[in-house]
């Protein structure tokens, strides 16, 4: 009898009363036991988070910056109700304490009181970090726990930006306003700049000026040495004219009886005398030229130099009109200067009013000179012949004696005045000597203060251009990106609906599995009437494989149905994930025949043992690289691997290759499987004691 017919006498087995066709019934269904229910139950549970009851606990009593009112508890409890992410309470820290102890709620959140102040902290002196505190118990469920963690995770991301964003927007309104105060430092210091460089050329004309009144002042200080040497000379010259002729007068007068005589025997000696006085007087008349010549020259440059310190007295030092204020010894110096400066010119004024005759002295003295030298011309001529006119002698020599008096006084007061004229000169020269190196220090410092002013604003300018001022756009969106700069740009290549969709390529094999596994409890491993009459092997084990082969097909037809229409898994590849799950279903029917026909009743603990070995190792759920290296080891070597992840690309979508290869790999398994159990028919064929007399049967 061939396989199939031999498949169907298998399966017409079932049909014989009530109980059969319920167990054939339940075999049919028992799939969806693992596959729809485990499924349903986890087929979306974060979308029903909302569910999970949570304390919430908000102490915080907020704070103020700036004058705002910041509340940071209030602002996270209304986020976090409109997001409804759980089932919130708003209750006291106790309630939530004990609430979380008894099992009342699953966990709580607690914003402290100091929640706003510690957040609002990070733009004062001492900044401190704001913390939200989570209270779970495992004892309540442990995945729970899980999923805060994630979920907590965001709200203090979500809070730390809004904090962040608030600090950043502080710093950036602070360097505008760095900005702006910079900018307006570095207009400060061009003004600086400017006006250094107009007291530099002020300093540089004070020089000029100071110089040019130096030098007036020492050519007036050296002209009048000159004069007050000469008027020495003369004064010197006419005081011994005048004692000369007083002298010869009073030898004359007191000796009138003896004058004839004496002027008989002193002729010559008389003449000599009478030309000395004629030189000396013509010596004192060049002298007085010069008075004439200098003294007005003189009055003029002292009344400049006494105008000019006078002037740059008032506006440096009295009215402060200069673009840089002098020092105190400059000051001081300048004043001392402008005294002695007009008192030389009160001196120059008297000297320039005797050069200018007034009052007729000067002239006076210079007619009498020139009358001295006549006289004494004449008198020199006269001498050898004075024996015959000693009386026109006495009188003449009386009045050269009274002219010579009278010069060598007034010579004598002229001397006086042109040595305090002198004396003045010279102190001026020396004061205009101090201002012009105070003048000239002061035009150095303002030079280096030019240069240093120069820099500072060229270095203000520079900062100004460096320093960022933002508008309120730009400062909104700076803030934004660096309060919260990395930006976790999620793409998901092939998106899993939900979480029973991810799950369904890890429950659907298990359920395929199980009912294969079921079925063989019930149906022979192999036919014992094939057995019996000596078929082949080949046909005895196709014929045990058949029908729960069959039996599978219909069961991945209702597994997939009721996850489909009842549970909404939606396919990429549908058609692709029902053949393949054929394959699969085939592939399982036939490696648990093998183990039923091999071992027996220890068997069906073998089949149990390989499916807790494949669901451990298949990477259902976590990543197998996480697993301990045994079950990483097995991994490429059982069915189930290949299985989970080639209905993940037919379920979820992506390449095809993982799919070619479980095809190849379960179809090799159940050419295995079944030449295996061949094998295991053959050697059935032959009884021996062990199979009359087992040692365990189930």
């Amino acid at each position: 009898m061939r396989s199939p017919k031999l498949a169907a006498l298998e399966l017409r087995r079932f049909g014989r009363g009530k109980l059969p066709r319920a167990a054939l019934v339940a075999i049919l269904l028992l799939p969806l036991l693992y596959g729809a229910l485990y499924l349903w139950s986890f087929w979306d549970p974060y979308g029903r988070l909302d569910r999970i009851p949570v304390a919430l606990v908000n102490d915080d009593r907020g704070a103020t910056v700036d004058g705002k009112k910041v509340n940071a508890g209030d602002d996270i409890t209304e986020g976090l109700r409109e997001s409804a992410v759980f089932d919130w309470h708003e209750v006291s820290d106790a309630e939530a304490r004990e609430g979380v102890e008894d099992g009342t709620y699953y966990l709580s959140l607690t914003m402290p009181a100091d929640f706003s102040e510690r957040i609002s902290s990070s733009s004062g002196d001492s900044p401190e970090t704001g913390a939200l505190e989570v209270r779970t118990n495992d004892a309540n469920n442990y995945i729970v726990g899980q999923i805060s963690r994630s979920v907590f995770s965001e709200v203090r991301t979500a809070a730390s930006t809004k904090s962040s964003r608030s600090f950043l927007d502080k710093i950036f309104i602070s360097f505008s306003d760095i900005h702006d105060a910079t900018e307006k430092a570095a207009k400060g210091a061009n003004d600086l700049k400017d006006g250094v460089g107009k007291a530099k050329k002020g300093s540089d004309d004070l020089v000029d000026g100071v110089g040019k009144t130096k030098n007036g002042s020492s050519g007036l200080a050296t002209g009048l040495k000159k004069i007050d040497s000469g008027a020495s000379e003369l004064v010197t010259g006419t005081r011994e004219i005048a004692n000369g002729t007083q002298q010869l007068a009073d030898r004359v007068n007191g000796a009138a009886a003896q004058a004839r005589p004496y002027l008989r025997d002193n002729g010559k000696k008389i003449g000599d005398t009478a030309r000395l006085v004629s030189d000396t007087s013509k010596a004192a008349q060049h002298n007085l030229d010069r008075i004439v010549e200098r003294g007005p020259a003189a009055r003029t440059a002292a009344h400049a130099s006494a105008d000019r310190l006078t002037a740059a007295h008032t506006k440096y030092c009295e009215k402060g009109e200069g673009l840089v204020d002098p020092t105190p010894e400059v000051c001081e110096g300048l004043k001392d200067a402008k005294v002695a400066a007009a008192d030389v010119a009160v001196i120059a004024d008297d000297l320039a009013e005797i050069a200018e005759d007034s009052g007729g002295d000067l002239k006076k003295l210079d007619a009498q000179l020139k009358d001295l030298q006549k006289k004494a011309d004449d008198l020199a001529k006269r001498a050898p012949h004075l024996t015959s006119d000693v009386d026109y002698a006495v009188s003449k020599i009386n009045e050269l004696n009274t002219g010579a008096q009278k010069v060598a006084t007034g010579m004598s007061e002229l001397h006086k005045g042109i040595t305090k004229s002198k004396n003045g000169a010279v102190s001026l020269d020396s004061a205009l000597g101090r201002i012009k190196k105070g003048a000239t220090d002061l035009s150095g410092g303002l030079y280096q203060l030019k240069g240093g002013s120069k820099e500072l604003a060229s270095g203000l300018d520079k900062g100004v251009e460096q320093i960022p001022d933002y508008g309120k756009e730009d400062r909104e969106r700076r803030t934004e990106v660096m309060a919260d700069p990395v930006k976790l740009a999620s793409q998901s290549l092939h998106k899993a609906a939900n979480y029973g969709t991810g799950f369904a390529p890890y429950f659907i094999p298990l359920s395929l599995w199980v009912g294969a596994m079921v079925a063989y409890m019930l149906i022979q491993p192999m036919n014992r009437r094939a057995l019996a009459a000596g078929a082949s092997a080949w046909r005895i084990a196709f014929a045990g494989w058949l029908p729960v082969a069959a039996i599978g097909l219909l069961q991945v037809a209702a597994l997939m149905s009721v996850l489909h229409w009842g549970l909404g898994l939606e396919m990429a590849r549908a058609s692709g994930t029902v053949a393949f799950l054929a394959l699969v279903t085939g592939c399982f029917a036939a490696i648990i025949q093998w183990l039923n026909a091999r071992f027996g009743a220890a068997g069906r603990i073998l089949v149990l043992a390989v499916l807790m070995l494949q669901l451990t190792s298949a990477g259902g759920t976590y990543p197998v690289q996480t697993s301990p290296g045994f079950f990483n080891a097995i991994h490429p070597y059982l069915p189930m691997t290949y299985v989970v992840e080639a209905l993940r690309r037919l379920i979820t979508g992506g390449g095809m290759g993982p799919v070619w290869q479980a095809c190849a790999v379960l179809a090799a398994f159940t050419v295995g499987a079944l030449a295996l159990t061949a094998l295991s028919a053959r050697r059935k064929q032959v009884w021996t004691f062990d199979r009359l007399h087992p040692e365990l049967s189930l």
